[in-house]
């Protein structure tokens, strides 16, 4: 019995020495690669601007850095919508619900009040993803009415909405203009979360 033992442990002994390495390799190896490719993704390949007034205040521009290695479709539509190069977009469109301490949103350049707008693929197009969370404030994220309703709209993170994860894709985030994100997010607003002065993106478009 005792020799039994021994040899268990010897065995036991044998194992750690010699595949504990190979699997404390492998395990970083595959971390790397994991955080390679999060990398990757999250690499800008676009930068939008938004030069928004509050009524007729000039409030400033936010900068968006869009994640197009990860989300091509979904960052194509946002940036076509931002240079009007289809017709139609963002410019002159208004944010129409702003929840203070939650999200700005916007993109309804149709009927003006989250009812409308459309994406450069048709009315509607598929989530394309929800690698990406909504982890703080400045995350750019679409707005949907359910899975696969993507449309224009967006909605701009004030600060981190977990609950929102798996839910709504998220495709870039904010890289300049914070302080004015965060002065949008205290604007006075009335019935459906609507600012009582209009607050509208006055230009738009990529920056090089």
């Amino acid at each position: 019995m005792r020799r039994t033992t021994v040899l268990l442990l010897a065995v036991l002994v044998a194992l750690v020495y010699f595949a504990l390495p190979k699997l404390t390799e492998s395990l970083r190896e595959s971390y790397l690669e994991e955080s390679s490719a999060e990398k990757v993704g999250r690499a800008i390949t676009h930068r939008v601007y938004f030069d928004i007034a509050h009524g007729d205040e000039k409030v400033g521009r936010i900068v968006l850095g869009l994640y197009g290695n990860a989300l091509p479709k979904t960052v194509e539509n946002f940036r076509s919508l931002a240079t009007g190069e289809k017709g139609f977009g963002y410019k002159n469109s208004n944010f129409h619900r702003i929840i203070k301490g939650f999200m700005i949103q916007g993109g309804d350049f149709t009927s003006g009040d989250g009812r409308g707008g459309r994406s450069i693929y048709g009315n509607k197009f598929d989530d394309e993803g929800f690698m990406f969370k909504h982890d703080g404030a400045g995350v750019l994220s679409m707005a949907n009415s359910g899975p696969d309703t993507n449309g224009s709209q967006f909605f701009i993170t004030l600060v981190e909405t977990a609950w929102l994860n798996n839910h709504h894709v998220v495709f870039g985030r904010v890289v300049e203009g914070m302080d004015v994100l965060m002065k949008l997010g205290t604007v006075k607003t009335g019935g459906s979360d609507r600012p009582q002065q209009a607050v509208k993106i006055i230009e738009s478009g990529v920056l090089p």
